[in-house]
């Protein structure tokens, strides 16, 4: 017998609904819904954060009355999400949790239960994500499988190989019902009339004869049936039988024509556990570390370094959280406001009155809060000014320039350092005292490696700027005359270097004196944000000077540090399509990222993701016996979402040998 279960997702922040219009969504889309549930007998999963719930109540009290008696009535089931919804791998953990435990709080108090299950906000999942939901309380999760399939390399298998339970950083599993892609977005296709109704019921019979197990039919938006939001100028139009009179007709058919069972979400996992054994895995990869629902276009960096100004707003989320930490002032309504702020519907296709009100609020929290404005320069940067301008450097110390006046050589006690002044100075050779001064960052040159493939030179240190649009690509690769001081603690490298299109950027590099630190920096003045790519700290490992393989560890989202293995082909900075410029990248939400070999040599990225809260992508790949691994910070990525508002914030990281 084929079961299936439904799962729908009401979101009144949805990022293109007006405000005014949320009681029309009600009307045409909450409501029916509730009318399914009564009229079909299928025990719906309904999800909704506590944001969401509270604003129905708000407008529409006895949908609420109405919602309530369904769930006492057993007759749908509640499935959780939080205050807001937060994409939980770009927050730190407390904010998770805070996040968490307001959402289970409103729904108590709002319909007095709690739910048992959790749909992954945006089907956006990180390893450190199972710790925050078990201590929220949940006993298990709903996410889409296409996408951890991919990062399990389990793609073309059959799903009876897909783990059972996700395994998070430590011994801590969580059972997991899979959501399937495919499956509810022909679901949203037959239903607003785009293929026939009797294609769709074959390919669901196709489905339930190949997968045995029990069918995801729907787990999606609501308020796409029913409703335009206008956010398209080809928007479908509704379909003139009505899309929930549609809806309700296509479920009747699948269980006369397939003879289909409905389950709700709880008996469903109840059953998946119950049939299989317990496969526990981890669901992320070095390739996949952050997976979401959806193609490839839907990655995690279209929160982060897209939308209307995401690096700009992620920053400011930092910054506030950082200042409730340290003033220990986190009461409930200061983590609201925060959870409010990093909600994913603020950084998509967000309206423009509602960005303009976004704006304002994010100032009053500032003021409230007595947080500065994002500087135009970062602390350490302004504070070259008082360098001297004649340099008297340590016995210890010593920088020399070559014959033709392109490599200049700084060696500290700690650091070896070589900047090409040829090429915007690039790192030629990085090497720490506790690496026996083996270069570990530097360039690769063309004809290292012997397939055309990769018949480039691969530079360290620098700046790649794309404007498809504009069909420019700029980098830094210039003459630059770098300016030099020191003073009792650094010595610090200046440069301007004109990219072209009248962009004058400022690289700074400081290599401090009593320890393994070296800061690169980057200042675009008040370049206005490209609609294009923007990666700046392209730093190119040398594979001589690390034993492989290889490992990275960062925090997304979590309480604890991922680890995750380069075993395969990776490369987050590869685009989706011709309007996606990424596929994916690391959450590293504490401004930490460290790679490091299997004898313990490491290599330590620290940077403030207060002052600017970059998104780290890892290019790896393995060419007979040399490996190219790279990793960059993106401070801008193109997709659908993007748009020219806001400005390119200066970023600041530190490399160090992790001792």
């Amino acid at each position: 017998m084929t079961q299936g279960y439904l799962i729908f997702h009401l979101n009144l922040a949805f990022s293109s609904i007006k405000t005014e219009a949320r009681l029309d969504v009600i009307r045409n889309c909450y409501w029916p819904l509730l009318d399914l549930v009564e009229s079909t007998g299928i025990p719906i999963g309904i999800e909704l954060t506590g944001w969401t719930l509270q604003q129905i109540a708000l407008l529409d009290k006895s949908w609420v009355e109405r919602f309530r008696q369904l769930l006492e009535n057993r007759q749908c089931e509640l499935i959780g999400s939080g205050w807001s919804q937060v994409i939980g791998p770009l927050v730190p953990y407390e904010v998770n949790c805070w996040n968490q435990q307001l959402g289970m709080d409103a729904y108590l108090q709002i319909l007095g239960i709690t739910p048992l299950i959790a749909l992954v906000n945006e089907m956006a999942f990180s390893t450190g994500m199972v710790d925050v939901y078990m201590d929220a309380g949940y006993k298990g999760i709903v996410m889409d499988r296409d996408n951890v399939r991919l990062a399990l390399n389990l793609d073309g298998t059959p799903l009876s190989y897909t783990p059972t339970h996700a395994l998070g950083c430590g011994d801590q599993s969580i059972p997991v019902l899979w959501s399937d892609s495919i499956l509810f977005q022909r679901l949203q296709r037959v239903v607003h009339g785009d293929i026939p109704i009797t294609e769709y019921i074959a390919y669901v019979k196709q489905r339930a004869e190949q997968d045995s197990a029990v069918l995801p039919i729907y787990c999606n938006d609501a308020e796409i049936f029913g409703y335009r939001p206008g956010r398209f100028t080809a928007e479908s139009r509704l379909h003139p039988e009505g899309e929930w009179t549609r809806f309700k007709r296509i479920c009747t058919l699948l269980q006369t024509d397939l003879s289909l069972s409905w389950l709700s979400p709880s008996e469903a996992l109840a059953i998946q556990e119950l049939n299989s054994q317990p496969n526990i895995k981890r669901l992320t990869s070095a390739s996949q570390p952050i997976p979401v629902k959806k193609q490839a276009k839907y990655n995690i960096n279209r929160w982060a370094v897209t939308g209307r100004d995401d690096l700009w707003l992620n920053t400011a989320c930092h910054r506030v959280y950082q200042a409730l930490v340290s003033a220990g002032d986190v009461h409930s309504e200061n983590q609201r406001e925060l959870c409010e702020l990093w909600a994913s519907d603020l950084r998509t296709h967000i309206t423009g009155d509602r960005w303009n009100e976004l704006v304002k609020r994010v100032a009053e929290v500032n003021g409230r809060l007595n947080i500065s404005k994002v500087m135009e320069i970062s602390g350490e940067y302004r504070e070259s000014s008082r360098f001297l301008d004649e340099m008297n450097l340590p016995s210890d110390v010593q920088i020399s320039l070559d014959e033709e006046k392109i490599l200049w050589s700084i060696k500290t006690p700690n650091v070896h350092l070589i900047l090409n002044a040829r090429r915007g100075l690039a790192v030629q050779s990085l090497a720490f005292k506790s690496h026996d001064y083996d270069a570990v960052i530097g360039i690769l040159p063309q004809g290292y490696f012997s397939s055309i493939e990769l018949g480039a030179d691969f530079y360290s240190g620098g700046v790649v700027i794309e404007m498809p649009g504009e069909r420019t690509r700029m980098t830094d690769l210039e003459w630059v005359e770098p300016q030099i001081q020191c003073n009792d603690h650094e010595i610090l490298v200046t440069a301007r270097v004109s990219l072209g299109y009248g962009v004058i950027m400022t690289k700074t590099v400081s290599i401090h004196l009593k320890s393994e630190r070296v800061q690169f920096g980057y200042d675009f003045g008040l370049w206005k944000r490209p609609l294009g790519v923007v990666r700046v700290g392209v730093f190119t490992l040398l594979s001589e000077s690390l034993t492989g393989p290889l490992l990275v560890r960062c925090v997304n989202g979590g309480k604890k540090t991922e680890l995750f293995p380069l075993d395969r082909i990776v490369n987050h900075g590869n685009a989706a399509s011709t309007l996606v410029s990424s596929t994916t990248s690391f959450g590293a939400t504490d401004g930490c990222l460290m790679i490091e070999d299997v004898n313990g040599r490491s290599l330590h990225m620290a940077w403030d993701p207060a002052g600017c809260a970059a998104m780290p992508m890892l290019q790896h790949q393995q060419l007979q016996k040399h490996c190219l691994t790279r990793l960059s910070f993106s401070l801008c990525e193109l997709d659908e979402t993007s748009r020219t508002e806001g400005r390119l914030m200066p970023f600041f990281v530190v490399l160090s040998s992790g001792n």
